[in-house]
């Protein structure tokens, strides 16, 4: 085949980092646009991004799961309004396994380094297992959830008992009987205290800062509504409408925040201590961090075998804990409930672009791109999770910004380019809009979104509007956004 300016037209070879719900997404809208030289590069030994690796007790969605599911393969028999982890991995293991990705996945090798080859035009990826591997396009999709975060603690690589992350949790081990120390008073913490301080014989939790923990409707279903569901796609399609319809983006969060504070307030009234309760109550308004929200977690601290500590950790010795006023707490289980380095994106990897640039120094302001999916620099790469594109139900946006890559790679294709690259006065007038509009959201303003901003103070994460909007602003092909230039006749 060849096009009408006399170059035989190439098969695009594709390569995608990571096998989490965006590399699946992207995986299956190549395959269905009659694209198969893809391979889909994995760390891990299975498909699921941070579903494969979160797997501590309690782990689940905080997103109703009715839209926790592609649009194109909609899971209509989700146990429980907020899925659990084994639940949603299964349903993306079903997604690989279904539309045939399973082939293109190459487990258990990391990206090490990709390096743009400018004369060749090619992406060339070191992997961990020592392969090289070229491609015309890369599609970045480890999202914000891949390098965990570590908490800067001295002499933490000292503690000789057993040393876990939530996010690299070993199911093999049972901690009944023991006596367990939690860093960390977040998302997964939040989610895992309650569970193992029903095995543990003594839980001692670390909080550097109180969270607003906002109660979730989250019975069970029944096998009535579950036979619903299951029989009427027509009913479980509006349920899942209903869902999406709820959700503003920031601007909703802002309006409804005295609410839910009131909500988390009610909740937090179950802890019967009042001196303990007074310590469990935030210093910032609700929306300034991410939302957690569970019913569990306040009336865990009426058990008497979970401690909570706000005295500040002073250093971590072989056998425990030591804080600020001298004590230490002896520990059989450290458990890092640190969470990720949300801000790093794509750096989490060597990449370098053209003329040698690496995203870390192109990224030194902090992570920004074009709509979240290109970055100046470095040509035919694009991101899906990428910089400021969280918002609402990730899953719904991931869609929209595989749809829009697919929309350049087939340009790519269509006119027979070597590359397009992002303009960086396009990227540049995006992000000024961007940042002008994140300004003006009063709760990411408060002082206290380490979780939101790198280092520079810039937020770098967050989609100021709503999930339509992204899906406007991705619906153009932009072509007067990037330069472009085709192959070699």
């Amino acid at each position: 085949m060849s096009h009408g300016n006399g170059t035989a037209r190439r098969e695009l070879c594709i390569a995608i980092i990571g096998a989490g719900p965006g590399g699946l997404c992207m995986g299956i809208r190549l395959k269905a646009a009659g694209f198969e030289r893809f391979e889909i590069l994995e760390k891990a030994g299975g498909v699921g991004g941070t579903w494969y690796h979160n797997r501590y007790p309690g782990c689940a969605c905080d997103v109703p799961s009715h839209l926790y599911s592609f649009s194109f393969e909609i899971k209509r028999d989700w146990s429980r309004p907020y899925a659990p982890q084994p639940e949603i991995l299964a349903y993306l293991q079903h997604c690989a396994a279904k539309y045939g990705l399973l082939p293109h996945c190459r487990f258990g090798d990391a990206v090490r380094r990709a390096h743009w080859d400018e004369a060749a035009a090619r992406w060339r990826l070191e992997l961990a297992s020592g392969r090289t591997v070229t491609a015309d396009i890369l599609v970045s999709a480890i999202g914000m959830f891949n390098e965990i975060a570590l908490p800067d603690l001295p002499g933490l690589d000292s503690f000789a008992g057993t040393l876990l992350h939530s996010a690299r949790w070993n199911r093999e081990r049972d901690l009944a009987g023991e006596t367990v120390g939690v860093i960390g008073s977040a998302a997964s913490a939040v989610q895992l205290v309650p569970e193992i301080a029903k095995r543990a014989s003594r839980v001692h939790l670390f909080q550097r800062t109180a969270n607003w923990v906002a109660p979730k409707e989250d019975e069970p279903y029944t096998e009535e509504q579950l036979e619903r569901f299951r029989s009427d796609p027509a009913f479980a399609r509006a349920v899942r409408q209903t869902i999406f319809d709820s959700f503003g983006g920031p601007a909703l969060f802002d309006k409804v925040r005295p609410d839910v504070e009131a909500a988390c307030r009610a909740s937090l009234a179950v802890v019967k201590d009042p001196g303990l309760r007074a310590r469990l109550v935030p210093d910032h308004p609700w929306g300034c961090k991410r939302p957690l929200f569970s019913n569990d977690y306040y009336p865990a601290f009426n058990r008497p075998n979970l401690e909570l500590v706000t005295d500040p950790i002073e250093r971590v010795t072989p056998t425990g804990v030591v804080t600020r006023d001298g004590r230490e707490r002896r520990l059989e289980t450290l458990i890092l409930a640190t969470g990720f380095a949300t801000t790093r994106f794509l750096s989490a990897i060597d990449v370098t672009g053209r003329g040698g640039l690496a995203i870390a120094d192109a990224w030194s302001d902090g992570a920004q791109a074009y709509k979240g999916v290109a970055t100046a620099g470095f040509p035919n790469l694009f991101m899906l999770y990428g910089p400021n594109t969280n918002s609402d139900s990730i899953l719904s946006m991931i869609e929209y910004q595989a749809d829009h890559v697919l929309r350049q790679i087939q340009r790519i294709e269509r006119e027979a380019l070597a590359w397009i690259d992002v303009r960086p006065a396009a990227m540049a007038a995006w992000n000024a809009e961007l940042q002008r509009q994140i300004a003006t959201i009063e709760m990411w303003q408060a002082g206290c979104t380490g979780y939101y901003r790198a280092p520079s103070g810039r937020v770098v994460t967050q989609w100021p509007g709503s999930m339509p909007a992204m899906q406007r602003a991705l619906s153009s092909l932009d072509e007067e956004a990037y330069e472009a230039v085709g192959l070699p006749r």
